[in-house]
């Protein structure tokens, strides 16, 4: 929505085709049963940065940032730890831990501002590299030099392509402290806290950190979303829903639009995709499209979803042992330890379920009532770690799963079973189904060092061009089809070297064809 906003103001004339029946894909609102409603799969974010807000005009149409939501690190004796974004509080933690959080995060955030200057400009090349790209590569390795100073780089030089589980023993005593950090750096990842490379992962959490406090998204007007569409609508995108494309139209070895699934063909000079890479490259354009090695890389991306979601329709407010009604619109996390972590987590890598798995969970009708009828309420749990391969198949083992969650649920909520009026367990492959994201992953593709940055999210596709001239990638949930009679270069996405250059001078079969007049 954002891209395609972007090339809407820039003087193109965009299409926005999008699967479902609503837009947003997994951040868009599922309805559970008879007016019980629940965020799909994202119930928590960051704010955006204050520099996409003002390029998209997004305050003009109503978007907000939710209010702060602390992280509550549940304790079945009721010894709660809370983390926010300046302190930690709860029982029975040590001042040395109480003092070393603000300090810790603090510096983490200033490595992931560093980083940030990677997500904000196009990855640079790995080959041939230009000199504006050269100066802009130079001008981080100086941020990182002089802007942290040299004992702050060396701890960053040193950390970056460690394990989480290390780091955080290094600094805190308080298992539920080191276990709150630890659960941004490893939730949505097939990674354990002591898997290499998840302090790199954290750090990539923590840029979102940088716009703002987490809030858990509920659904109102003020949230992003409803926002997005104004503001593309506003900007002349025309948004057609239950269009789910079946391929991309590709002429001379050039994009030329796509077909849906109903047969459909849509012509345009310019095609976006913001599906998983695997998806497009693999299903939607085909392998006989691409050169073999790239088709290869494709194959060998990595990333096969670890988490499934239970939504629930709770008949009243559930009651978490030593949790106020005022902490109940928190984020709420199951994980009592780093190792206890590691534990949920071992199984999935050989497809089974962990007896005991981390939890996150939200309760969105506390911060919007209308989610449900009367004083009832919804909840929305992550469950980690939940292979997308079960051994056996899932075929009689859902129901198990979900009994088995809420079962744990209740050993804090001792009123949370009787509560429910209805439920909905969704694994891995019924995410893949329903949102598209291939093998259920939310974040196509894993987020490791090897898949960051600008190897994300393959070699030969990392800079939002592909190898097919007209093909352009995006993040993360529509296709577009642009027309314009010209590509200018400085919006673009992915501004290659024949970018601003007339459909007609391209090679290919670029001639401007009005998106609106499709050819059915």
């Amino acid at each position: 929505m954002v891209c395609a906003t972007s090339l809407a103001r820039a003087g193109m004339q965009v299409l926005c085709v999008e699967a479902g029946d609503v837009a947003g894909g997994m951040a868009a609102q599922h309805e559970l049963a008879g007016g019980y409603r629940i965020p799909a799969l994202a119930h928590v974010a960051y704010p955006v940065s204050a520099a996409l807000r003002r390029e998209l005009g997004l305050d003009k149409y109503g978007y907000a940032p939710g209010p702060s939501a602390d992280t509550i690190m549940l304790d079945e004796q009721g010894r709660h730890l809370v983390l926010g974004s300046s302190g930690v509080s709860g029982p029975g933690l040590a001042a040395s831990d109480e003092t070393a959080y603000p300090a810790f995060r603090q510096q983490y955030l200033r490595y992931a501002r560093i980083l940030g200057k990677l997500f904000d400009n196009k990855p640079p090349a790995l080959r041939s590299m230009p000199f504006t790209e050269k100066a802009a590569l130079a001008g981080l390795g100086l941020k990182l030099r002089f802007g942290l100073g040299r004992t702050a780089m060396y701890e960053f030089l040193r950390v970056a392509g460690m394990n989480i589980f290390d780091v955080l023993n290094d600094v805190f005593t308080d298992d539920r402290l080191k276990a709150g950090i630890a659960l941004d750096a490893v939730m949505g990842s097939a990674m354990g806290p002591r898997t290499p490379g998840t302090v790199l992962t954290w750090l990539q959490r923590l840029n979102g950190a940088l716009n703002g406090p987490l809030s858990v998204q509920s659904g109102t007007q003020e949230t992003l979303l409803p926002a997005l569409v104004q503001a593309a609508e506003g900007a002349g995108v025309e948004l057609r829903l239950n269009a789910r494309v079946e391929r991309i139209l590709i002429e001379n070895g050039c994009a030329a639009g796509v077909v849906l699934q109903d047969g459909q063909t849509i012509a345009a000079g310019l095609v976006v995709s913001g599906v998983d890479p695997r998806e497009t490259f693999s299903r939607l354009v085909g392998a006989r499209h691409l050169d073999a090695m790239f088709a290869h890389r494709v194959t060998q991306i990595r990333g096969k979803g670890v988490v499934a979601k239970l939504h629930l329709a709770l008949s009243g407010q559930p009651g978490f042992s030593g949790l106020s009604d005022s902490q109940l619109g928190n984020r709420l996390v199951v994980a009592p330890s780093m190792r206890y972590m590691e534990r949920a987590f071992n199984p999935s890598k050989y497809g089974e379920c962990p007896e005991q798995p981390v939890l996150e969970i939200t309760v969105p009708s506390t911060h919007n009532p209308s989610l449900a009828p009367g004083n009832h309420h919804v909840m929305s749990v992550n469950v980690a770690w939940i292979p997308c391969d079960l051994e056996g198949g899932w075929a009689g083992q859902r129901e198990a799963l979900a009994k088995r969650v809420i079962s744990l649920l209740g050993r804090y909520a001792p009123n949370l079973e009787s509560m429910i009026v209805d439920h909905e367990l969704l694994t891995p492959q019924d995410i893949e189904q329903r949102y598209g994201a291939v093998h259920g992953h939310w974040h196509h593709g894993e987020l490791s060092m090897h898949q960051s940055f600008m190897l994300r999210p393959l070699h030969g596709a990392c800079r939002y061009d592909t190898p097919v001239a007209g093909l352009f990638s995006a993040a993360p949930a529509a296709i577009l089809a642009a027309d314009s009679p010209v590509y200018p270069a400085a919006t673009q996405p992915g501004a290659s070297s024949n970018a601003g250059q007339r459909h007609e001078d391209r090679p290919g079969p670029f001639s401007p064809r009005p998106v609106a007049n499709a050819v059915p």
